[in-house]
């Protein structure tokens, strides 16, 4: 997330319309997120930013993927599912993907999405929501709490690099007979 905008909000006089996204909307939502989720955002994330995170979220949860529309351009996208566990009454709601085109954060298009993913997850039966991101990721940490999430738990993440060769290991010594 970004401080300053770097491109011109659209005129005052326009409604923002948060709507469920349609499959026409597929290449602008991609790109979006190609140019905000890259590995200089999270160089360690977990999932990565791909047309079947969209694609697969969307075949199964196409109420919980939606987009805000001013005009007829699309600033951002938030994509979400539910999870329903068992020996558990609770429903769960997972914000997979939130994202505002770059230079627009800060202008209201991430809380009216997550207002309204949240509306709908409300109205799904889901209890509570879940979000995660980077530990680093202050912007975005700051702005889930605003919207009223707490109960920070940060996760430990590791990764082996398959691409390197691995150390060798050093050869217990023998005892003696």
């Amino acid at each position: 997330m970004t401080s300053e905008p770097t491109e011109p909000l659209p005129p005052e006089d326009e409604d923002l319309c948060i709507r469920e996204m349609s499959i026409d909307d597929f290449p602008i939502v991609f790109h979006i997120g190609e140019d905000l989720f890259t590995s200089d955002y999270s160089p360690s994330m977990y999932r990565t930013w791909d047309e079947y995170e969209i694609t697969t979220l969307y075949n199964s949860d196409s109420e919980l993927c939606l987009v805000a529309e001013l005009g007829e351009k699309i600033l951002g996208f938030a994509l979400g599912t539910t999870v329903e566990k068992s020996n558990s009454a609770w429903k769960y709601g997972y914000l997979v993907w939130l994202g505002v085109r770059p230079g627009l954060q800060k202008g209201g298009v991430g809380a009216a999405l997550f207002k309204e993913i949240k509306r709908r997850m409300r109205e799904q039966g889901v209890r509570m929501i879940i979000v995660d991101t980077d530990a680093d990721n202050t912007a975005g940490i700051h702005f889930f709490q605003k919207q009223g999430f707490g109960n920070i738990q940060q996760h430990v993440y590791m990764t082996l690099n398959l691409s390197r060769k691995s150390p060798k290991k050093r050869k217990k010594p023998e005892k003696n007979k």
